[in-house]
C-alpha cells in the first residue's frame, strides 16, 4: 500500500427497493429521500439480481431521455435495446452501453427473446451521468462496448481484480470516452484483500458494494451490501478492503467524477438546467420531435 492520505467515508446511504420500467426490481441508493444525487451522478440502479421463469422477464419499453447519459453495465442476462435514431443492439454479460442522450431520444431496453421465452438470471446496473449545460443538446451518441474490450486487470498479489469501465485502475485505462472526467471501476476483492485507488482531488466519489460487505475509507468503515459510501474530498486515494472473514469475494463499484456545479432542473427522464428547458423538453417530446422507435426494434 502507498502512504498517500486516504479519503474518509462521510455518509452511508442504504438502498431502497422499487420497480422500474415494466416491473423489474431494482435496488437504488440514490435518488432517495436520504440523497438526491452525487454531482455529476443522478441515479444508480442495481437491476436485480433476479431469476425469471419463462415469460416473466421485464424491461423498460419506449421512454424518452434528454440532457444526460445512461450507462448500462450488465452482469447476467441479455437485454435488447433500440432507439428513435435507428440504433439497436444486444447487451450480454460484462457488456457496457454508454448512451449520451443529449438533445433527446426515445429508447427501449427489453429482455432478449431467448431470456423472455426460457427465463433466466438478470443482474446489472444503470448509472445516470449529468451532462454540462454546454452538452445538453448535443447529438445523441452510443458507445456499445463488449466485455472483451473492457480492460480487466489483476493486482500484483492476484487478490484484487478491476474491470475498468471509465478512467484508470491498476495501471489499465478504459476504452470508453466520457464527456467529463469519470472513474467507474468494478472491483472484486478476495477475503482480506485491499486496494488503494488514486482519485483526482476535484472528484466526488462513492463506493457501492453489491456482493458482501466492504471496508471503506481511511478507517476501514464497514459498508453493508447495497449501501452507498460517499467519500470526503480530502485524500489522494480511496481505500477499499474485503473483511478477512468474508465468506467469499467482495464485489463493489467505485464511481467518481468531476462535479458540474450547475443548477439541476429534473423531472422523470429529462434533466436540464432550468424549468423553461424542462418544459421545452416535454413540448418537444409531445410534438414528436424525439421521433419513434422503428417497429422492428424490440
Amino acid at each position: 500500500m502507498t502512504t498517500q492520505a486516504a479519503r474518509t467515508v462521510t455518509q452511508v446511504v442504504p438502498s431502497t427497493r422499487t420497480l422500474e420500467g415494466a416491473g423489474f426490481p431494482v435496488r437504488r441508493p440514490f435518488p432517495t429521500p436520504a440523497l438526491d444525487h452525487i454531482d455529476p451522478f443522478l441515479l444508480l440502479d442495481e437491476m436485480g439480481p433476479v431469476r425469471y421463469g419463462p415469460g416473466e422477464a421485464r424491461g423498460a419499453p419506449d421512454h424518452p431521455h434528454r440532457g444526460f447519459e445512461t450507462v448500462t453495465y450488465l452482469l447476467a442476462g441479455r437485454m435488447r435495446h433500440g432507439d428513435s435514431q435507428g440504433n439497436r443492439g444486444v447487451l450480454g454479460p460484462g457488456d457496457v452501453q454508454w448512451m449520451t442522450a443529449g438533445s433527446g431520444v426515445v429508447h427501449s431496453e427489453m429482455p432478449d427473446p431467448e431470456l423472455l421465452e426460457r427465463g433466466g438470471p438478470l443482474h446489472g446496473f444503470q448509472l445516470w451521468v449529468n451532462l454540462p449545460a454546454r452538452d445538453k443538446m448535443i447529438r445523441p451518441r452510443y458507445q456499445d462496448t463488449p466485455s472483451a474490450r473492457i480492460p480487466l486487470v489483476t493486482s500484483a498479489d492476484g487478490r484484487v481484480r478491476a474491470k475498468v469501465i471509465a478512467g484508470e485502475a491498476l495501471g489499465a485505462a478504459a476504452v470508453i470516452e466520457t464527456r467529463t472526467p469519470i472513474l467507474y471501476v468494478h472491483f472484486t476483492l478476495e477475503p482480506g484483500a485491499e486496494v488503494e485507488q488514486p482519485v483526482r482531488a476535484d472528484f466526488n466519489v462513492f463506493a457501492y458494494p453489491f456482493v458482501g460487505a466492504l471496508l471503506a475509507g481511511a478507517d476501514g468503515r464497514r459498508i453493508e451490501e447495497g449501501a452507498a459510501a460517499i467519500f470526503s474530498r480530502d485524500g489522494a486515494v480511496v481505500r477499499l478492503a474485503a473483511p478477512a472473514d468474508a465468506p467469499g469475494a467482495v464485489e463493489a463499484l467505485l464511481v467518481g467524477g468531476q462535479p458540474l456545479g450547475e443548477p439541476v432542473a429534473r423531472y422523470g427522464p429529462f434533466v436540464m438546467n432550468t424549468r423553461a428547458e424542462l418544459e421545452q423538453a416535454f413540448e418537444d417530446f409531445r410534438s414528436g420531435r424525439f421521433g419513434t422507435i422503428p417497429a422492428q426494434v424490440g
